[in-house]
């Protein structure tokens, strides 16, 4: 699978990610079906899968319930050279979110990513938006704490994951990466793709099939739709799925694959 640079990061990720939501919480979330969440042989037969298929980039948070966790254990049994994208500010904690975009509880929280992970730095650490996304950047003590952390090397890139097209723009001028909403259906944040490529900033897509929420008209595959609705922009840099399916995962692979070489 081709791999793209993440804006002027330095790293380069895979043009689809691996998100692992899944990995770890099955509770709170809003996806068509209900799941179980997998047994540790299987997270690992899907991580080795994508592996093999060219993907070099997980996505976790700490709101992922045990993600974090599993994965380190996980990849500690088979060493592959992940790009790992995690997060801050969102915990999820007895059926429910709770933000704190405090200083301190940044700090803490990349302090047990790092040893969750079990890695020495993290490569991408992403604000956990609630939806507030400009006055989390400006007022609220995450980003200085974040940039704090990047310099002294606990962090290579930072980032954020947001709910807004103000939010994600100011997020483009302040931030090395943006997480952001772009589907068949979600289209406002073309805006902050575009903003992000001209100002040299690297891009993750999240809900790019729409969380599963994909209607299949007369005649088309939405899955591969998506992805070349998607991979048009090329100010993409990859785009984030959640699956525990592995045809699943070779199916969205071949659709992007398709996307990026007609």
């Amino acid at each position: 699978m081709e791999l793209r640079p993440l804006g002027s990061t330095g790293l380069r990720v895979s043009s689809l990610g691996l998100g692992t939501v899944k990995f770890g919480r099955n509770r709170g979330v809003k996806y068509p079906q209900p799941f179980d969440l997998p047994s540790d042989r299987d997270a690992l037969a899907l991580l080795e899968l994508a592996w093999d298929l060219g993907m070099n980039l997980l996505d976790t948070a700490p709101a992922y319930g045990t993600s974090e966790e599993r994965l380190g254990r996980l990849l500690r049994r088979r060493r592959r050279d992940w790009v790992i994208v995690t997060k801050v500010g969102e915990e999820f904690q007895d059926g429910e979110s709770r933000f704190d975009f405090s200083a301190a509880a940044t700090r803490a929280s990349v302090e047990r990513s790092l040893r969750r992970l079990g890695v020495e730095a993290l490569d991408a650490v992403l604000i956990h938006s609630s939806g507030d996304d400009s006055r989390i950047l400006e007022r609220e003590g995450v980003l200085p704490a974040l940039l704090d952390l990047k310099r002294a090397g606990w962090v290579r890139a930072v980032g954020m994951s947001t709910k807004t097209v103000a939010g994600g723009l100011r997020a483009v001028e302040c931030c090395d990466v943006v997480m952001a909403t772009y589907n068949l259906s979600e289209r406002e944040e073309l805006a902050v793709i575009r903003a992000a490529r001209a100002a040299g900033k690297g891009v993750l897509v999240k809900k790019g099939l729409h969380s599963g929420y994909l209607d299949r008209a007369a005649g088309i595959d939405p899955v591969r739709a998506s992805m070349d609705l998607i991979f048009a922009e090329p100010g993409v840099s990859s785009v984030v799925v959640g699956t525990l399916n592995p045809a699943h995962l070779r199916a969205n692979v071949a659709a992007a694959e398709e996307a990026l070489n007609p």
